[in-house]
């Protein structure tokens, strides 16, 4: 059974830092492309960061420069380091593992970041 768990969210104040960790089982994870993607009320879910299982990158416009992606292949676990937090990054952030040649897709439950003005 695949599963994905996040952790490392919570309240923040304007300017500070998380790092999130998404610790992944039953899938071969070297072999997936990772993401991060998130979700603000009311709004629709948006990819914020990915790592191909090449570690090439992709970020969000919003969060170039500020965000990092990272993986560790031993530990089957991504991180997302979060640097310069904003009141707009606020969300619901979500672990994502694919596999285009599988064809398969996996989500975590998401963990808040909260960031106050």
């Amino acid at each position: 059974q695949v599963q994905l768990v996040e952790s490392g969210g919570g309240l923040v104040q304007a300017g500070g830092s998380l790092r999130l960790t998404c610790i992944t089982s039953g899938l071969t994870f070297s072999n997936f492309a990772m993401g991060w993607f998130r979700q603000a009320p009311g709004k629709a879910r948006e990819l914020v960061a990915a790592m191909t299982s090449g570690s090439s990158t992709n970020y969000a416009d919003s969060v170039k420069g500020r965000f990092t992606i990272s993986r560790d292949n031993a530990k089957a676990t991504t991180y997302l380091q979060m640097n310069s937090l904003k009141p707009e990054d606020t969300a619901v952030y979500y672990c994502n593992a694919y596999n285009q040649y599988l064809g398969v897709n996996y989500w975590g439950k998401g963990t808040l970041v909260t960031v106050s003005s």
